[in-house]
């Protein structure tokens, strides 16, 4: 595909896995006409899909082709990795094995093993040794974790997972509860696990009202919704979704894939932070190497994780059930390695 518009810099080279399907095809709108990378950022687009759906694929290649995006350098559509993760600069790997009906976790675990291990080989092999990767396909705590056994020249820190979309599900929830705009709500936490296990808390939200920020509990305090409703209001969401829908969050989760690489991109708003899924080296009592999810503030594209955050009881309690989990999932997914 030629170039319809031009900028400066040199073009970013965005690899979209799962290019077919339909997460993607809401997300590659945002990162072709510059919501992602900004207004000056060229691209050129790595979408991969498995042969089967290399007919799908084309269509949506042609589809980017009738929008005209100025920023938009070229298309690769491929089912080939190789040609799919060379030279990539940023990475959503959002193709993975979903789970059907009947399907035990750790048959799910086991499929995804192989997808993830194909990939993170890929991109050891071929992709900058800077590249910035989010891993949206679930589990998406755990396919990271294998992405980054399989990807050991890139570093650790480089391999995420999205619970963003998490994190804007509360946000709108609170703004709705206390009568007020998403952007007026800063400072809620997803802890854990991209399942319903993850600990959405809102100790520390601040909500902004006459041009002051103000603890939330002091605008309304109420812990009833915060404690009993907010949380299984948000980790209920998705299946609350496939229930309306009769299909998985698509649109949403392509916006929340979109925020996270933006803010990692840009970095974070001041006196605010984001929830990303990274690599523990113990913050918080996680145990070393999980992909968990942390409050994290971003700068320079380096992520860090908002240190000496107070955790009472209630609060240890639902981080510990998640760590437990992503634990299990770790040593399933080990076991499912080794039968390979």
């Amino acid at each position: 595909m030629a170039p319809v518009g031009s900028s400066s810099g040199s073009p970013v080279r965005v690899l979209i896995t799962g290019a077919a399907g339909q997460i993607a095809y809401s997300l590659i709108p945002l990162v072709a006409k510059g919501e992602v990378f900004g207004q000056q950022q060229e691209v050129i687009l790595h979408l991969l899909d498995i042969q089967p759906m290399l007919g799908v694929l084309n269509g949506v290649v042609m589809e980017i082709s009738d929008c005209a995006f100025p920023l938009l350098r070229d298309v690769v559509a491929t089912a080939d990795v190789e040609a799919a993760f060379k030279d990539i600069d940023y990475a959503f790997l959002v193709g993975a094995m979903p789970r059907r009906e009947g399907m035990e976790r750790k048959d799910l675990l086991r499929a995804n093993v192989g997808i993830f291990k194909v990939q993170g080989g890929a991109l050891d092999k071929l992709a900058k040794k800077d590249v910035k990767v989010l891993v949206v396909g679930n589990p998406a705590n755990t396919n990271a974790l294998i992405c980054s056994k399989y990807a050991p020249s890139i570093p650790k820190e480089n391999i995420t997972a999205m619970t963003r979309l998490d994190q804007n599900r509360a946000l709108a929830q609170i703004a709705d509860h206390v009568k007020s705009q998403v952007q007026n709500v800063r400072k809620l936490i997803i802890w854990g696990n991209h399942s319903n296990t993850q600990f959405p808390d809102a100790r520390f939200v601040e909500v902004q009202k006459d041009n002051s920020w103000s603890s939330i509990t002091k605008i309304q305090h109420d812990e009833k919704f915060l404690k009993e409703q907010l949380i299984p209001i948000v980790q209920k969401r998705g299946a609350e979704v496939i229930a309306a829908r009769k299909l998985s969050s698509a649109m949403s989760a392509a916006q929340a894939a979109a925020d996270h690489m933006r803010d990692w991109f840009h970095g974070t708003k001041k006196d605010d932070w984001i929830s990303m899924a990274v690599v523990s080296k113990g913050e918080y009592g996680v145990p070393q190497g999980l992909v968990f999810s942390f409050p994290v503030t971003v700068e320079n594209r380096q992520w860090k994780i908002v240190p000496d955050l107070p955790i009472d009881d209630f609060a240890r309690e639902k981080i510990q059930i998640t760590t437990k989990e992503l634990e299990e999932e770790r040593q399933e997914a080990q076991a499912a390695t080794e039968s390979q």
